[in-house]
């Protein structure tokens, strides 16, 4: 039977959602032909309630992403986003800052940040070094301003 998902997150069986990935995609447009899509990408890792649920025990699930309302910053060159949502990664429970080639939707790079975005990220430059910001916040964690010196 189908139930309401924990957290507002929809309609699951078994705890599953019923929709199918991409969760919170990032889609781009060809704007040369705007019939055409460029890319569609799912951003952010694959949610911890779907990673390790028993029904998909021995399956190789790719990155579906992670549904979230979240602000992307776009430069000449990159897609910039936070994921929504906090997941166990690596570095802990967090969340990433990703980069993406705004052309092909390519995975440039990721840094962690301890709980999820809640602002669109932004991006300055001072005395020609440029920094980029991203605000976080979640349950059990305040609101802080992160702020990240890009190097060479």
């Amino acid at each position: 039977t189908a139930k309401p998902g924990p957290g507002g997150g929809g309609l699951n069986v078994r705890g599953l959602p019923l929709v199918k990935p991409p969760y919170g995609p990032i889609t781009a447009i060809d704007m040369q032909n705007p019939d055409k899509l460029a890319f569609t990408i799912a951003h952010g890792d694959t949610p911890d309630n779907i990673k390790n649920n028993p029904a998909l025990k021995g399956i190789d699930i790719p990155r579906t992403g992670r549904q979230g309302r979240i602000g992307v910053l776009t430069t000449k060159t990159l897609l910039i986003a936070g994921e929504g949502g906090f997941n166990t990664t690596p570095e802990g429970r967090g969340a990433y800052l990703r980069a993406y080639d705004k052309k092909t939707g390519a995975d440039i790079g990721q840094i962690f940040m301890p709980a999820p975005q809640t602002g669109s990220p932004m991006t300055y430059s001072v005395n020609g070094t440029q920094y980029i910001t991203v605000s976080v916040s979640g349950p059990g964690y305040g609101g802080e301003l992160l702020v990240y010196k890009l190097g060479q």
